[in-house]
């Protein structure tokens, strides 16, 4: 929904949506009037509770909605009863899919993509050094891509940075140098490939090679000019929330609600990104599993994932071989984390994941073909 930017800041999120007649549970955040909205609820006999600096309410969606409009001012009914009615619709109805600026189509909306990760980097976590050949070759990267694109990735991701807990940023000249000649190589083959890096510059060379996404780990907080690039570009954007930086980021992550946290942040930057001119049909959202959380952080975010697609973007996973699984299986090594990182993807699936960020493609193809045909009937091979 296009909005006045001073409209009241508002995030809903739905918890709980049964039948289209019966109650809702829902969570109301930001700057309101917690008292008369409480009022609202109560009158129509729904049940209220203030927990973390917001609203847990419990009503029928329709009575709630004309008294909010009865009751409250009318630019805050307004904003209140359409982003009500939008989270319920992305609930029931599921994401959209996503058109690329040379007109292909994502489908996002009827099955769960799968995008493949493509580290150009000497330190990455799982990865790294194992696609540069000797003296900056690129040629094992670029057929790493291709393998990827061939064992069934929708979508290829190319980093040239790692984001690993601990490492440190490189320049834009080595991230370029990395990514840019992989990137249009894979695109010359009609691969779908999106760009990991927090950087402007590196952004919009990448898309001038031809990546069709931009996924950024750090929601536009490592470079003020991220989100006007991306809306000059018009090309989708990866949404992530992330606590800290990568190289602080995993020493001390603290949450009072990791969930209303993260949904909260991702529901001001979809704002951000819509002032900056980036149309908010164009972005995917991804809760940052691993990025500044414990075990448990990632764990409550998984199992309440279903709520974040109150948003109404398409939900993106990355949870493959790390280290949150590694420590509940007990495997050391990031790439014998192969079974947990696939009971991830399928649950992340059933809880309303669109896209999954993977390392092991080809068994993670195999794993969502039967989680699509379960959760959504999808019966569609690659």
């Amino acid at each position: 929904m296009q909005r006045d930017h001073d409209d009241p800041a508002v995030a809903i999120r739905i918890v709980d949506a049964g039948s289209p007649d019966g109650p809702i549970r829902v969570v109301l955040s930001g700057n309101l009037p917690f008292v008369e909205i409480s009022g609202c609820v109560e009158r129509v006999g729904g049940s209220v509770e203030e927990t973390h600096g917001r609203l847990l309410v419990s009503a029928v969606p329709g009575p709630l909605m004309e008294a909010l409009g009865e009751r409250l001012d009318r630019r805050l009914s307004l904003r209140l009863i359409d982003s009500l009615t939008e989270a319920l619709a992305s609930w029931t109805e599921g994401a959209p899919d996503l058109m690329l600026r040379d007109g292909r189509l994502l489908s996002t909306g009827s099955r769960t993509l799968i995008q493949g990760v493509l580290n150009v980097t000497p330190d990455s976590f799982s990865d790294g050094g194992t696609h540069l050949g000797t003296d900056g070759d690129l040629t094992p990267a670029i057929e790493a891509g291709r393998a990827l694109a061939a064992a069934g990735a929708d979508l290829i991701d190319v980093g040239g940075e790692s984001t690993r807990p601990g490492s440190a940023s490189v320049s834009p000249e080595e991230e370029l140098a990395r990514t840019v000649p992989v990137v249009q190589a894979l695109a010359e083959d009609g691969i779908v490939v999106s760009i990991d890096t927090t950087k402007a510059a590196v952004a919009r060379a990448a898309v001038d090679a031809g990546a069709a996404i931009v996924n950024d780990v750090s929601a536009g907080s490592l470079d003020e000019e991220l989100y006007p690039t991306v809306a000059e570009l018009g090309v989708p954007y990866v949404l992530m929330h992330m606590q800290g930086i990568p190289r602080t980021m995993q020493q001390h992550p603290t949450y009072d609600d990791v969930v209303g946290e993260v949904y909260d942040h991702l529901a001001v930057e979809l704002d951000r990104l819509e002032s900056a001119g980036v149309a908010c049909d164009q972005v995917i959202v991804d809760p940052g599993i691993g990025f500044g959380k414990t075990v448990e952080h990632n764990l409550s975010l998984l199992r309440h994932l279903r709520e974040i697609t109150s948003l109404g973007r398409p939900v993106l996973v990355g949870a493959s071989r790390k280290t949150f699984i590694g420590k509940l299986t007990g495997v050391s090594d990031p790439a014998d984390r192969l079974e947990g990182s696939l009971a991830v993807a399928a649950l992340a699936v059933g809880a309303g994941a669109r896209i999954v960020r993977v390392h092991d493609v080809r068994e993670t193809v195999r794993v969502i073909a039967v989680a699509d045909a379960i959760v959504h009937g999808t019966m569609e091979r690659r």
